[in-house]
């Protein structure tokens, strides 16, 4: 489904990603881990349009999209929820999904038909779907950028750390959902700091370094790598 080769981009005269190669298949859940400013947010930025590349190449489902706009990424069927959530604090919640619907050419009864299965997959959304997105839980939140994101009927459903900040009980919820998005058949790119959690629910996985990917594995070979211990998964890690 996604095809990335020898990527490289960051900001300005400032070279984040080197030469970045990885691919996705589709039904995948596949995790990018690594430090803070290892480049994970700038590779989902650059697979989504946000930041332009400098050299190599983006394939999404056999069409170059390196160089196109990002709304005409998510219009193919690419989505992104965003680090730090960024939902809009003043418009309510059904207002924020309905933004993520833009794509979806105004077509009422499709509109309709992705809201229920949104409210459906996050009933407390549904609950409160008349309540200022600010005044939201984290949690809550969280559960309102992927249910934006879902708006697009995305192909593929791309998460920037969607655990930051969470308690760790809600931290389980937001993992459980993302296991059950690809029980519904979603392509999940998934970013995440929580190696353990990430990698706990991935099919493979890729370790970014300082702009560089170092190690490509599956998931569970990645659990049980020495360096990868102790590098990601602390001290006291058990296999």
């Amino acid at each position: 489904m996604l095809n990335v080769s020898n990527l490289e981009s960051g900001y300005g005269k400032l070279q984040v990603l080197k030469k970045i190669s990885m691919h996705i298949k589709p039904g995948e859940i596949v995790t990018i881990i690594g430090a803070n400013g290892a480049g994970k947010t700038t590779l989902l930025n650059t697979i989504s349009g946000l930041i332009k590349s400098t050299s190599g190449e983006i394939v999404f489902n056999d069409q170059n999209i390196g160089n196109l706009p990002a709304e005409k990424i998510v219009k193919l069927g690419c989505s992104l929820v965003p680090e730090g959530r960024q939902i809009f604090d003043t418009l309510t919640v059904k207002e924020n999904l309905m933004i993520g619907a833009y794509s979806l050419n105004r077509n009422k009864k499709i509109i309709n038909d992705e809201l229920n299965k949104i409210f459906e997959l996050f009933p407390i959304l549904h609950e409160r779907e008349n309540q200022l997105g600010g005044t939201l839980s984290g949690g809550e939140q969280q559960m309102l950028a992927i249910g934006r994101a879902l708006m697009a009927k995305p192909k593929l459903i791309m998460l920037d750390e969607p655990s930051m900040g969470l308690a760790p009980l809600i931290i389980k919820n937001i993992f459980d959902i993302i296991k059950e998005l690809k029980n519904q058949g979603n392509t999940i790119l998934l970013v995440e700091q929580n190696a353990k959690a990430a990698l706990g629910i991935a099919d493979r996985g890729y370790v970014l370094e300082t702009g560089q990917i170092v190690l490509e594995d599956t998931s569970k070979e990645l659990l049980n790598n020495d360096d990868v211990q102790k590098a990601y998964l602390g001290k006291d890690y058990k296999k």
